[in-house]
């Protein structure tokens, strides 16, 4: 899967009233405006949309793709209140609506997963699904032991990984982060998987303690319909450090209906029956200083809550990224 030449990124907000009064937004990036169907992109707790920074190229070949920041996170004002997991839900069902998008492939990475598997559990409408290091496991539903997964987990991470998450984290703040985290922790993902009725692919990373194995092959066995597939030398954050796997799989996904339930049979991808090599980047000197120049245009942006200058800095990081990859492919 050949690496898209468009990388304009236009950013726009999604506006609604919670139950209570408060007024909030969610902030959508977009890439593309054309192609088969599009995609809904929805991070973990406390991170942000540029998470999905370079799966979202990979899969605009195939249709448009839009990456969510929700309340609280990358910027974006959230009330005084916790927002639960069916209010999130429910906002990136008011994305779906008010983008008039048809029957887009909702993907959502660990939080992002609860907030996808609530969502789809009720809407029919939505086919086809992607879950990427499901969270929570049952059999580990404490906070000190989903710690030290997490460590465990990011341990394996790249650089660029942990150099992303800090930053998101500064942004969501610590205040907002704990008032989240208690909703996520206790979400019964177990219950609701049951009901959702689209076809679901789930991803892990061989390396993920936050999804472990045994707790992914359950998901499968609680889904109505699911594929699963694991990437090796990947951990949590899988599709960052291995995007153009998940891109693949996530696009054959939905070009290819699950004819019969799989259950909990867990695939291990093959990079080189799949003829795809580890990601390279070769960057200049220049480039280099042009992500970096990207990097704090976009920080500057969620400071300012400057949407043209957010996009403004993602297009410039992902020209950079573009021209490394151009560069080490060379």
């Amino acid at each position: 899967m050949a690496h898209r030449n468009s990388t304009d990124v236009t950013v726009s907000r999604v506006e609604a009233t919670l139950n209570g009064g408060d007024e909030v937004y969610v902030r959508v990036s977009t890439i593309g405006d054309s192609g088969t169907r599009p995609f809904v992109l929805v991070p973990g707790i406390g991170v942000a949309s540029n998470y999905f920074e370079r799966l979202a190229p990979n899969l605009n070949q195939f249709g448009p793709v839009h990456a969510l920041d929700l309340p609280g996170f990358a910027g974006v004002p959230h009330p005084d209140s916790a927002l639960t997991i069916r209010q999130y839900a429910d906002l990136v069902g008011r994305v779906i609506d008010e983008m008039q998008l048809d029957d887009p492939v909702v993907v959502g990475h660990s939080m992002g997963t609860q907030v996808v598997t609530d969502l789809v559990a009720r809407r029919p409408d939505l086919s086809t699904v992607v879950l990427i290091g499901p969270v929570i496991n049952p059999n580990e539903r404490r906070l000190l032991t989903q710690a030290i997964r997490f460590v465990q987990a990011a341990l394996h991470e790249p650089g660029r990984v942990k150099a992303l998450a800090f930053s998101a984290y500064l942004f969501c703040g610590v205040k907002w982060f704990s008032r989240i985290l208690p909703k996520m922790m206790t979400f019964p993902l177990e219950r609701a998987l049951p009901h959702v009725k689209a076809d679901t692919l789930v991803i892990r990373g061989e390396f993920d303690a936050v999804a472990p194995s045994a707790w992914v092959k359950r998901v499968g066995e609680l889904l109505p319909s699911s594929r699963l597939w694991e990437i090796p030398g990947a951990a949590h954050s899988v599709m960052h450090a291995n995007a153009e796997e998940v891109a693949r799989l996530c696009v054959e996904h939905a070009q290819q209906p699950i004819e019969y339930d799989e259950g909990g049979t867990l695939r291990v991808f093959d990079h080189k029956a799949a003829g795809i090599q580890r990601p390279s980047i070769d960057e200049s000197p220049a480039t280099f200083v042009k992500g970096v120049r990207g990097r704090i245009l976009e920080a500057l942006g969620m400071l300012k809550r400057d949407d043209a200058l957010i996009a403004e800095g993602k297009t410039e990081h992902a020209e950079a990224m573009h021209e490394a990859h151009e560069r080490a492919e060379e």
